[in-house]
């Protein structure tokens, strides 16, 4: 039996349904996967490298998926990708097309498209880009505006006179210095007709543009609305085919949430968000003067935190129970399991990692006393707020040695995911909601980037094709995740009221931790002033660092305690 279903056996009212708390949604319906799964129709960088991670390097153990499915959100990437490659193909064809059809005609709308697909590159995605590509990219954006205004102008009133180019194509072709000696060549080819078809191949590359955005938002308003997501079962994108993607699938499904954690060297803790003020505390271990102590190992210590860390579950009193059924504290929602992580080094296969019970049962009971490098063995809380796109998990462990008590505590906070993704559903209303002038305004600003976009998106799919067809992934041997899903999707910033909440949840859950192991000390007959002493000193921001890696940590008598990032000091004194 685990440490936890000890805990909860030995806990008054254990089996009462406030105690048990309130059960968090299923990832796969979650707000945040549902932003994700979004996030790949809309940013193709973002899709790639989903599909890299889990679909192309199926010899990598997938991250541990916090608060969402990582599977979901791979289908729906691939959808994305079959959906963007169809759309790619068209718009080539039409862009190779116009030129042969309109006897070179169509060449004057190259120079202005071309400039107003670089405005974007040059200015950057930053709100923070330096003023001279701000001051760059708005010059290329609106010189691209005034020739692409030009040529427009140009072929209508080609189209509806007969006669030669007036003299805005000469402007175009000559004073835009991107097709000099041109104007000449295109005298003789300006007939009314040609002028006409340039002009009915742009308005068709609009159209392309405007329905590959309401394609976008016809999903975002379907089977990705906030109503319709949660019936997994209906998605279209669970039923694409493939004998790969049902494989992989069905790997991620059954890695993804498991206790037990296959990690990579570089970073053990992937797929969870930053480290956000790990600490370690040292306490010998000394008998009281009223009793006899008894000997205390690991796991009857985390015996003593479970019951304490599960009763934040519970409201406090509202004067009745259904207003304290009523609360709507995430904490309620916090979950306790336990976890043990393993290098994938010495695997063969990808499936012969121990996910079963039976065999993941060993690796459980043997990690809690054994103090390993390689195996850990952690209690792991964790609690998701704002619809799981903030979510607080902090690692306990504890270890024995020497008549020394070692508590490791590794809080961990996943940020919510980045603002393009949580505006999906704003930018699919507002399209469809938009007038057709509107629409086509919106199709006008983004058709001279759509060759761009087609050709970018047909060179990715050549390459991931390449790479899936020469790579030999399948026959690699395992290796732990590169990167996670969710973090890939994260923001790097936090409201105030989010910030505010990661402060609430860290507190409450190691205070809980703090005294689930002064009791654990004092039942046992040892003293506990100590410990209580540089838990002050925790909570004080004593021992407190932004990362684990590369840094030492050390409480007690004269010790110095010092941030490798920082390169500052302080001194403890004696306690």
């Amino acid at each position: 039996m685990s440490l936890t279903e000890i805990a909860m056996a030995r806990q008054p009212g254990g089996g009462d349904s406030q105690a048990q708390g309130r059960a968090p949604v299923e990832p796969a319906a979650s707000e945040a996967c549902r932003l994700l799964c979004a996030g790949v129709h809309l940013d193709g960088g973002y899709r790639d490298a989903v599909l890299d991670e889990l679909y192309l390097h199926e010899e990598r153990f997938v991250a541990p998926s916090t608060g969402i499915d990582a599977a979901r959100v791979l289908a729906h990437a691939l959808r994305a990708r079959r959906t963007e490659l169809g759309w790619a193909v068209g718009m080539l064809a039409l862009w190779i097309s116009a030129v042969p059809l309109t006897s070179g005609l169509f060449l004057l709308l190259v120079p202005p498209c071309v400039l107003l697909a670089l405005a974007p590159w040059i200015t950057g995605r930053s709100p923070r880009a330096p003023w001279y590509r701000k001051a760059a990219g708005f010059l290329v954006l609106w010189y691209g505006r005034f020739l692409l205004a030009g040529v427009l102008v140009s072929l209508v009133l080609l189209g509806f006179s007969g006669e030669d180019p007036p003299s805005e194509v000469e402007l175009v072709s000559e004073g835009g210095s991107l097709l000099p000696g041109l104007s000449g060549g295109f005298d003789s080819l300006a007939e009314p007709g040609r002028a006409w078809a340039a002009l009915i191949l742009f308005l068709l590359i609009m159209v392309g543009v405007g329905l590959r955005r309401g394609q976008f938002a016809r999903v975002m308003t379907n089977e990705l609305s906030a109503r319709r997501f949660p019936e997994v079962s209906s998605d279209p994108a669970e039923l694409a085919s493939g004998a790969r993607y049902q494989r992989l699938r069905a790997r991620i499904r059954a890695e993804q949430h498991a206790p037990l954690v296959m990690y990579h060297s570089a970073n053990p803790f992937r797929g969870v968000g930053e480290p956000f003020r790990p600490w370690t505390l040292a306490v010998e271990l000394r008998p009281r003067k009223d009793r006899k102590p008894v000997p205390v190992d690991n796991g009857e210590i985390l015996r003593r935190i479970v019951p304490l860390l599960e009763a934040l579950r519970v409201p406090s009193p509202h004067g009745s129970p259904e207003a304290a059924d009523a609360v709507r504290d995430r904490l309620r929602e916090l979950r306790v399991d336990e976890c043990v992580f393993l290098p994938v080094d010495g695997l063969t296969r990808r499936d012969g990692a121990p996910y079963d019970d039976a065999s993941f049962g060993p690796h459980r009971d043997g990690s809690v006393e054994e103090g390993g490098e390689a195996r850990r063995h952690f209690l792991r809380i964790r609690v998701g707020g704002w619809h799981e796109e903030l979510v607080v998990t902090v690692f306990v462990r504890v270890h024995t040695q020497g008549g020394m008590l070692m508590l490791e505590v590794a809080p961990h906070v996943l940020m919510p995911v980045r603002p393009q993704f949580r505006e999906a559903d704003r930018v699919a209303h507002r399209y469809l909601n938009n007038s057709f002038i509107g629409k086509a305004a919106w199709a006008l600003a983004h058709a001279p980037e759509s060759m761009g976009q087609a050709l970018l998106a047909l060179v990715r799919y050549l390459v991931s094709a390449w790479e899936l067809l020469t790579g030999g992934q399948a026959g690699a041997l395992p290796d732990g995740p590169a990167v996670s899903v969710r973090e890939l999707g994260s923001d790097s910033e936090a409201s105030l009221f989010q910030e505010m909440d990661v402060s609430r949840y860290l507190k409450s859950v190691e205070d809980r931790v703090a005294g689930g192991v002064r009791l654990a000390l004092y039942e046992a007959g040892w003293q506990t002033a100590e410990f209580e002493q540089k838990i002050v000193n925790v909570a004080n921001g004593g021992v407190f660092i932004e990362t684990a890696q590369d840094s030492a940590i050390g409480i007690g008598d004269h010790n110095s305690v010092s941030n490798r990032n920082e390169g500052a000091g302080s001194s403890n004194g004696r306690d």
